[in-house]
């Protein structure tokens, strides 16, 4: 069963209408996220009007740490049962999850400023996704890098499932280490810490990120199935 949804070409058919779908889903819960959050939802009772970048920030770094997630498996999945769907999801993967690391970055750097006095610490929490950008880089770049297709991928997805290591220090960094960064306000023992006036159009937005980033991941894995296809008829003729 698994063997067949990772099959290229019944991928490019269920995509075919599903793309689509996520994308409309995308403009309608994104249109809802960002006026309730910007417009509807109360500034924070200490930061005021400075805490709505929140609203962007937060999912972004949801987003930043899941892609990176979505990349292991699809690593795994190509080391060991070759799959070359879990290869192209973990390669267009790539670039869309450090688009959204960058903003994480910049976003709570601009957050930071007025909350920390300072743009920039080196806590446990920013640094470790400061590591995870530079893994997102370092893991395009090695494809890059490889002319050969199949080592170029065989080489990225080790370097992607070493780097996995830094997925759970992100997450306990606040935990561990003291640190500027605030400890985990929804992820937590006893139940969200944030209020439902701030809570709802944060989750709000986060499952718009979710869907963008499905929307953009879907499109370039299609592309790429589409480009391979391509270049394996190229080889053929040329042969």
């Amino acid at each position: 069963m698994i063997s067949g949804f990772a099959n290229p070409q019944r991928f490019l058919g269920l995509s075919n209408w599903l793309l689509p779908i996520i994308v409309v889903l995308a403009v309608i819960v994104s249109g809802i996220g960002v006026i309730w959050s910007m417009v509807y939802a109360p500034a924070d009772y200490q930061q005021g009007e400075t805490a709505r970048i929140m609203f962007i920030h937060v999912p972004s770094a949801w987003i930043a740490v899941g892609a990176y997630t979505g990349m292991a498996i699809g690593s795994v999945s190509f080391l060991v049962w070759g799959h070359a769907l879990g290869d192209i999801a973990a390669k267009v993967m790539a670039p869309i999850g450090a688009a959204f690391t960058a903003l994480c970055l910049a976003t709570g750097s601009i957050w930071g400023r007025p909350t920390w006095g300072t743009w920039w610490e080196w806590d446990g929490r920013l640094t470790s996704v400061l590591v995870l950008f530079f893994l997102y880089l370092g893991y395009m770049a090695l494809r890059s890098a490889l002319d050969e297709t199949s080592k170029a991928s065989k080489a990225a997805a080790i370097l992607c499932l070493v780097g996995t290591i830094n997925i759970p220090i992100i997450r306990f960094s606040v935990e561990w280490w003291n640190t500027l960064h605030q400890r985990a306000s929804i992820v937590r023992t006893g139940g969200p810490s944030l209020d439902p006036s701030l809570l709802h159009p944060l989750l709000v937005m986060g499952v718009a990120y979710l869907l963008i980033f499905a929307a953009l991941t879907l499109a370039a894995m299609r592309a790429e199935i589409w480009k391979r296809s391509a270049d394996a008829i190229q080889a053929r003729l040329q042969a």
